[in-house]
């Protein structure tokens, strides 16, 4: 096959690469640039979007023998997942940028210039593996848990889903590493990027500050009483209850946390752990990464953060919306994010939380 291996400049991208030139494939390696002015994100190898990542990837290709190109994808970039970012916080929403990336640009833009350019497929460094049965080609966790990525692919289509390629998923991590010293891979030992890649200071609250602005409002218990200030409800998620800095203490010295994000009157709603408990979830806007759930109550798992627990369920798909009943209560759930259904280690599909209860 003719594939693009998109490059980020770390180890795992050039060992994907090289996995797929050993396969006999036709590689030419790309590395995606982010932003216009990559100074602007992340410096040093923290990130996936950095001036040092795009020579890093240069040079693997270079080991590896296949063509080298860098595509400018900062326009999308920058619509798709960093304003898609922004508008999510300002909604009170907590969303997931690595999952609209893998959606909005990684196999969205890429795989679609690849597809116009006669190219049959997409190489990644995911960790993640994919099946042909029956039912068509499926999408399936890792054998390395620890690393699995099938979280935030989870929003890739079936057609997505025909033209992705994931030599790593059936290797764990270490022996990605070991493998990449073995092939001359310089990137063998560079740290795994992590934290959002367009937060230079790794700092989101004061990222969305500088953006949104600072406005000071209330931080309020559920009957209203003033206990603090902030300044931006949308610095907050649900859940949280480190940095509240409350003023007046809970009567039995317990520990509050974020029940409620009000965009509308800037205000914050807290209260005792207990009142967080969720049992039931729904979702909009799913994706489906095989056969479509249908209205028939079915049994799995959903995951609710990439490297969370999953746990098990009864899931139904009616008028448009994914209806999730938890075996068990779940505490500090959030809108805006991504509720993904497995069955065993397929994956199902993902929706947006749009409500819980």
């Amino acid at each position: 096959m003719k594939v693009i291996a998109a490059m980020s400049g770390g180890v795992d991208s050039a060992v994907a690469a090289a996995r797929a030139v050993a396969e006999g494939h036709e590689v030419i390696g790309v590395h995606l640039a982010l932003s216009s002015n990559p100074q602007k994100y992340r410096s040093g190898a923290r990130g996936c979007c950095t001036v040092e990542d795009s020579h890093d990837a240069r040079r693997a290709a270079d080991v590896i023998g296949i063509p080298f190109y860098i595509w400018d994808m900062a326009e999308e970039f920058h619509e798709g997942v960093v304003e898609n970012f922004i508008s999510e916080y300002a909604a009170g929403r907590t969303p997931n940028p690595c999952l609209r990336c893998n959606e909005k640009i990684k196999f969205a833009a890429v795989l679609d210039r690849a597809r116009a350019m006669g190219f049959d497929g997409v190489v990644t460094g995911h960790y993640a593996r994919t099946r042909e049965s029956s039912i068509g080609k499926t999408l399936h966790r890792a054998i390395d848990n620890s690393k699995d990525q099938s979280y935030v692919l989870s929003v890739l289509t079936v057609e997505q889903i025909q033209g992705a390629i994931f030599p790593l998923g059936d290797t764990h991590k270490v022996d990605i590493r070991k493998e990449a010293a073995e092939r001359g891979l310089f990137v063998a030992n560079k740290p795994d990027s992590h934290d959002i890649c367009f937060v230079p200071s790794g700092d989101n609250a004061g990222w969305l500050r500088d953006r949104l602005g600072s406005e000071v409002g209330p931080i309020v218990d559920q009957s209203g009483k003033t206990l603090g200030e902030h300044r931006g409800a949308y610095t907050y998620t649900i859940g949280q209850r480190k940095g509240l800095g409350l003023t007046v203490p809970s009567e039995d010295g317990s520990p509050r946390f974020v029940l409620k994000i009000e965009p509308k009157s800037n205000t914050v709603v807290v209260g005792a752990r207990e009142e967080l408990a969720v049992n039931y979830i729904q979702g909009e806007n799913p994706v489906w990464c095989g056969p479509a759930a249908t209205s028939q109550e079915t049994r799995g798992y959903v995951q609710i953060r990439a490297h969370g627990e999953a746990l098990a369920c009864t899931y139904s798909y009616r008028d448009n919306f994914l209806d999730v009943n938890l075996d068990a209560p779940l505490f500090g759930l959030a809108t805006g994010q991504a509720a993904v259904i497995y069955d065993d280690d397929r994956v199902v599909g993902s929706a947006t939380i749009c409500l819980t209860r």
